[in-house]
């Protein structure tokens, strides 16, 4: 059997209705659960870039980034392993004012932890954490276990490749080049 490995994959298109409806049925038909998933515009103007996470055998995902890419309204799909990118996700944390107070142990859970708190009232307090997946969730294990955890959401997984540029902007660059030298 081959290993899984979580694979995050880029997508850039146009923003196009219905276009997220096509990329998931390629998953379904694969039988792949997507992990995370955040879509926003990207560096190059009009181009929006999926960033999509799934367990897969490298096999597997090349087969499936090559049925994104075939896709009439996707620009390039690519897939990438985790030390191939800079990647982060950000986790919001609601817990009980007076369970984190009676806790005592609030300044050196910041501290710890690199935590932004967003929002304190009487009654509650929201804290915010950036970076990986293991980092938000061994908080959200120590905040469960100490106070409590009453709201928790964590966002998909945001990510650039190490690369200087956007792999997007070189196969542009590539075609735009090509052309100048056919129309000569």
């Amino acid at each position: 059997m081959n290993s899984q490995t979580l694979y995050t994959i880029t997508v850039f298109s146009e923003n196009q209705v219905g276009l997220l409806n096509q990329i998931s049925i390629i998953f379904n038909r694969r039988r792949l659960n997507v992990e995370t998933l955040s879509v926003s515009p990207s560096a190059i103007a009009g181009i929006h870039k999926f960033t999509i996470t799934v367990y897969s055998d490298r096999d597997t995902i090349e087969k499936v980034v090559k049925q994104i890419d075939k896709r009439v309204d996707i620009i390039k799909a690519y897939f990438n392993t985790d030390d191939e990118l800079v990647h982060q996700e950000i986790a919001l944390f609601k817990v009980d004012t007076q369970k984190l107070l009676d806790s005592g142990s609030v300044e050196e859970m910041i501290r710890r932890y690199n935590i932004r708190i967003l929002e304190m009232t009487e009654n509650c307090v929201v804290f915010e954490k950036t970076g990986h997946y293991a980092e938000t969730q061994e908080l959200f294990k120590e905040l469960s276990q100490t106070v409590g955890v009453l709201q928790f959401i964590r966002s998909g997984r945001i990510a650039i490749t190490k690369s200087k540029v956007e792999r997007l902007s070189d196969m542009l660059a590539t075609i735009e080049e090509k052309c100048k030298q056919d129309c000569k």
